[in-house]
């Protein structure tokens, strides 16, 4: 995720084993260096690996803090004095972006909405991770009224203030926050198809720790089947990942132009100044074509399925469902693209989960003959079972705000005025209320009744420093209103993370896990 393996082999480091692995050879010659989250299960195999070292010396670091007696179960195994160096280096988490985390939990709660203990431990011990590897001790606001949340500010709380020492850090005039939010408050935003680069990618493709598999893609060649998207070593994708997709086409053309160019001087090898100006830049001209074709056969591929799958369409009605309550036209749309062969089963699906979830008490609710055109379409029954699963798992009796916009007449004038000024179409009319959330934040207008501090300190200035962890997973329409926000508000640093990074297929698995205690076997 932030290193490459031929970055790592610049360091000259040659071989990569795992630890759990029996049959490494001993290689006395060689130095190992350990790079371990402090579970249970590793510290187990670190101990035997010391006992009958492989290797001729032993660094060691964790990618958290670690007890002491586990110190002293490392020492009393290294009899033959292999371990030249402990560290704590606080990494333990996934850093996608400057500005975005995730844990890469595939699920969080499990049948009912609580913590699987282990998952309630490994959110916490990610956020210190984060909050040590960021240098920040900060007040912990959380969101009142969801219990999962709660549950993780107290952990949390009580780890800070128990290992204080690790937390003294230089004091700024405005302490930094720590905002915990539960995604069961919002079910709308995963359930939406996005229209930026990264958006489009990891619902359509999936990104997987930067990798993309193109392999179902028509006629893509053998070396384009997996690809690489990582911001740190792609400027291209850097650039563009917050772009719209028209933006991302005019981009892409201008990019195979440059290229073409670049391509034809390249061919012009006819003397030696040439040849030895052809060697200089060959690396770059190679990367530069590697870059060319990977983006290439992703927005081909991306345009096809738009185009063969009717997303637009889908896309459309998807916001109307969203930031609209005409119930009989959103009804007849609905109905209009579960009739249309062309639509994905995963968008027909989620399409019955948002009418679900915005008409859930609406005197013609029309859920049942929806899930019936499901059926008719061939969607199992456990992925229809899904319709209820996400009123059990974020229905309107589980969330604490009003996710469809307040009824009040001064209210919708707002959400009224806010929609003509920054809505640019048709396909991104819906703000996620965790832009609300962190704009009312900033401003000092989040209520602490609604958003409880976890210990007795509070802030009244404007927060220069906020980290947000969504239990249940963030999505990128959030990562990008964080990253819209970090450029357009002064003097304001924001963070974002969460248990997963949700596309669609993933937030249906955390759905099915903490409604019916299991995840989907396969993708639909």
């Amino acid at each position: 995720m932030v290193y490459s393996q031929s970055e790592i082999l610049q360091k000259e480091v040659f071989l990569f084993e795992k630890l759990e692995t029996s049959s490494r050879e001993s290689m006395k010659h060689l130095k190992a260096i350990c790079f371990l989250r402090p579970t249970h299960e590793n510290m187990e195999l670190l101990i035997h690996e010391l006992k009958n070292p492989k290797y001729g010396l032993y660094y060691i670091y964790f990618s958290n803090f670690v007890p002491q007696s586990d110190i002293r179960r490392l020492a009393e195994a290294d009899d033959q004095e292999v371990v030249r160096e402990i560290q704590e280096f606080f990494g333990d988490y996934f850093a996608i972006n400057p500005h975005v985390f995730s844990l890469n939990m595939k699920v969080s709660l499990r049948a009912g909405g609580q913590w699987e203990h282990a998952n309630l431990q490994r959110s916490v011990k990610g956020l210190v991770g984060v909050l040590l590897s960021l240098k920040k001790s900060p007040v912990i606001r959380y969101q009142g009224a969801s219990g999962t949340v709660r549950a993780l500010a107290q952990d949390l709380q009580q780890i800070i203030s128990r290992e204080a020492s690790l937390f003294d850090f230089r004091r700024p005039d405005v302490p930094p926050i720590l905002l915990l939010l539960d995604r069961r408050d919002d079910p709308v935003t995963p359930l939406l198809n996005q229209w930026t680069y990264q958006a489009m990618v990891h619902e359509l493709l999936g990104i997987r720790n930067n990798r993309v598999d193109l392999s179902g893609a028509p006629g893509v060649s053998k070396e384009l089947q997996e690809v690489v998207l990582s911001a740190e070593q792609d400027e291209f994708y850097q650039d563009n990942m917050y772009l719209n997709f028209g933006e991302i086409g005019a981009n892409i053309k201008t990019l195979v132009d440059h290229f073409q160019v670049k391509s034809k001087n390249q061919a012009k090898v006819e003397t030696i100044a040439d040849m030895k100006q052809f060697i200089e830049t060959y690396p770059a001209f190679k990367r530069m074509s590697g870059t060319v074709s990977k983006h290439v056969a992703v927005v081909s591929e991306l345009s096809r399925l738009v185009g063969e799958k009717s997303i637009l369409e889908v896309s459309e009605v998807e916001q109307d469902l969203a930031c609209q309550s005409d119930h009989s036209n959103a009804l007849q749309n609905v109905r209009r693209l579960l009739s249309n062969d062309r639509v994905r089963a995963m968008d027909c699906l989620g399409l019955v989960m948002l009418y679900a979830l915005r008409y859930e008490k609406h005197s013609s609710n029309e859920v049942d003959s929806l899930v019936e055109m499901l059926s008719r379409r061939g969607v199992p029954e456990k992925y229809i079972r899904l319709v209820s699963g996400i009123i059990d798992y974020a229905g309107k009796n589980k969330r604490a705000g009003d996710l469809f916009g307040a009824r009040t007449p001064l209210a919708f004038g707002k959400k009224l005025l806010k929609g003509l000024k920054g809505v640019e179409n048709i396909y991104t009319q819906h703000i996620t209320p965790l832009s609300e959330t962190l704009d009312a934040l900033i401003k000092g207008k989040l209520k602490e009744a609604q958003f409880p501090y976890a210990g007795q300190q509070t802030v009244r200035d404007r927060p220069q420093d906020i980290i947000v962890f969504v239990a249940g997973g963030i999505t990128c329409e959030e990562t990008l209103a964080v990253h819209n926000l970090n450029k357009t508000v002064a003097g304001v640093r924001i963070v974002v993370g969460g248990t997963h990074l949700h596309n669609r297929q993933s937030f249906l698995d955390e759905i099915a896990a903490a409604a019916y205690g299991r995840s989907r076997e396969q993708s639909l």
